[in-house]
């Protein structure tokens, strides 16, 4: 008894459809970036993937070798010469300095290990903020900053003022309000009457460490496909009237906007495609065995959907294989 040969059903065929729409959006859903953040890399709006790790400098080992997880990060810091602000810069990118500082002005010594950016003038270390791996963009600039570091030039001033010589400015300041002193700056006169008394003790409670304001470092990062050994390039900028803020550019290969990589844990383009793929072949399969089941009580292999048509085409291949087993013997 030969079954009649059926069209595709239309019951499987919208029930695929159903199933596949309500997959799609449930592994979209799940596709999803996550919110976590990698240290010391950025995404920008366009889709850019900005990665700086590499530029990274780390410590060598003891001997002076390399470290075997390095991946060609450099083993020393970063070098800015100053010009005219008369003191060359050290820092590193998104990590603390290699080289070990001590005595570094207005900064605990245990947090001296955590130093991004420093410099020296006249023998004294002063810091331009602690490690940060907050690497952010902002329009099409790519920007990293340190705060945290050694006092402003214009409150050291004042605290000369309120707390005696606590911390003296150092000789390279360049702004007004220190060159015109030969050895030490003026007193301040004393209040004339209790309300400028009250002012005194109010300013001077003003000066309290968590309210002064301290030196920070701003690198805007520019992509150099072409930088010298692969290396970064660091140059200084500028700084701000009160030597507060200062401003490095950093030329990198790194800093090129490319794709982002899988990360693990998360479903890549390819992996929804597949699961998207096999749920919609899954689907048609069972779908199509229970209509021709119910609907058209076939059995054995002709409850497959589109038995007929996968039958010819299987027989197909078999006949077209049949004279080249002859001509073997």
């Amino acid at each position: 008894m030969r079954f009649p040969t059926m069209s595709p059903p239309t019951y499987p065929a919208v029930l695929s459809l159903l199933a596949l729409t309500l997959t799609s959006s449930a592994v979209a859903s799940d596709a999803e970036p996550t919110t976590t953040v990698t240290a010391c890399t950025a995404s920008s709006t366009s889709g850019a993937f900005f990665d700086l790790r590499p530029d990274a400098a780390i410590k060598p080992k003891p001997d002076g070798s390399r470290p075997s997880n390095s991946r060609g990060a450099p083993l020393a810091d970063y070098k800015a010469r100053g010009y005219d602000y008369g003191s060359n810069f050290t820092l590193n990118i998104c990590n603390a300095v290699v080289e070990p500082i001590e005595d570094v002005e207005d900064i605990e010594a245990s947090k001296w290990r955590n130093i991004s950016a420093y410099y020296v003038s006249h023998g004294d270390h002063y810091s331009l903020g602690f490690q940060s791996g907050n690497l952010t963009t902002r329009g099409k600039e790519l920007v990293l900053q340190y705060t945290g570091g050694s006092f402003c030039g214009k409150r050291k001033l004042r605290s000369l003022w309120n707390v005696g010589d606590r911390s003296a400015v150092h000789p390279g300041a360049t702004y007004r309000d220190y060159e015109s002193y030969e050895d030490e700056p003026p007193s301040p006169p004393p209040p004339s009457d209790e309300s400028d008394a009250t002012q005194s003790k109010s300013s001077s409670s003003d000066d309290d460490d968590d309210d002064v304001r301290r030196k920070s470092a701003t690198i805007f990062f520019g992509c150099d496909r072409d930088a010298l050994g692969g290396n970064a390039q660091v140059s200084f900028i500028a700084v701000d009237p009160d030597e507060c803020n200062y401003v490095f550019k950093v030329k990198s290969a790194h800093a090129c906007g490319g794709a982002e990589p899988h990360k693990p844990g998360s479903v890549g383009p390819g992996s929804v495609f597949a699961i998207i793929l096999g749920i919609a072949i899954l689907v048609y399969i069972l779908g199509g065995v229970f209509y021709n089941r119910a609907v058209g009580n076939a059995r054995g292999w002709r409850q497959l959907p589109n038995y007929s048509m996968w039958a010819s085409i299987w027989g197909f291949i078999c006949v077209s294989q049949t004279p080249f087993k002859a001509e073997r013997l």
